[in-house]
């Protein structure tokens, strides 16, 4: 899952801003951003190498350090950590730590195949990206609609007014999600665009990936905050 992880952090922030939303959209992606890192450690090697071969069924990567089950408990005391001592606040620890929670839960029903600690132990997840990615992507189109109705809902309860613009830019962002999974769910950019092949000598899909997902941390956390309150 791309997209609804972020739409999970809008909750957690609305509910507890002290954590900022930065800290919350963090949180909601860890262990992405943790598989990013572990490529180039050597841990968590993905390929295709080429970002134009790559789609979300041929992605192949052995998620051991940064999503199997096992790691996930390290994870989660490691989150709550940085939120009980940097906010001084247990709530906004737990809320960071059930977002990364909420990051394998979701990826259980629309994600890569995850295990218990190792491609040798039991399968934690239906692995749907691999087996029938149209329906993981439908899952999180799912997820999203359902998480940020209720989000706008709760704003609205709260007070909080938000111009027509913005709440367009917000969603529109997690409607590129879906429709930048759709568009590579089971065929190429070089297939699709008729890209002829070029070797840069280095991997390009998890540079491609990484400046994706900070992108969108980059983008929510400009245009969310952007909204008033009703008198």
């Amino acid at each position: 899952m791309l997209a609804g992880h972020y739409a999970t952090a809008l909750v957690a922030y609305q509910k507890y801003p002290k954590g900022t939303l930065l800290f919350f959209l963090l949180a909601s992606q860890l262990q992405d951003l943790l598989w990013f890192a572990f490529h180039y450690l050597g841990l968590e090697r993905t390929t295709p190498n080429d970002v134009f071969d790559t789609t979300v069924s041929n992605m192949v990567v052995n998620m051991l350090y940064s999503h199997d089950l096992v790691p996930l408990i390290a994870w989660l005391i490691i989150i709550f950590l940085i939120g009980k001592f940097v906010f001084k606040d247990n709530k906004i620890g737990l809320v960071g730590a059930a977002l990364v929670l909420g990051h394998f839960v979701l990826d259980f029903f629309s994600g890569h195949p995850h295990h218990i600690f190792g491609l040798d132990s039991s399968a934690v997840g239906l692995g749907n990206y691999k087996t029938n990615v149209y329906q993981a992507i439908g899952i999180e189109a799912i997820a999203i609609v359902g998480i940020l109705w209720y989000f706008f809902k709760q704003e609205s309860k709260n007070g909080i007014q938000r111009s027509s613009k913005n709440k367009a830019y917000i969603i529109g962002l997690f409607v590129f999600g879906i429709v930048f999974m759709l568009s590579i769910a089971t065929t190429s950019f070089r297939e699709l665009l008729n890209i002829p092949v070029f070797d840069l000598g280095f991997n390009t899909s998890v540079p491609t990936l990484i400046i994706t997902y900070v992108g969108m941390i980059i983008y929510l956390n400009h245009f969310v905050p952007k909204y008033d309150r009703k008198n």
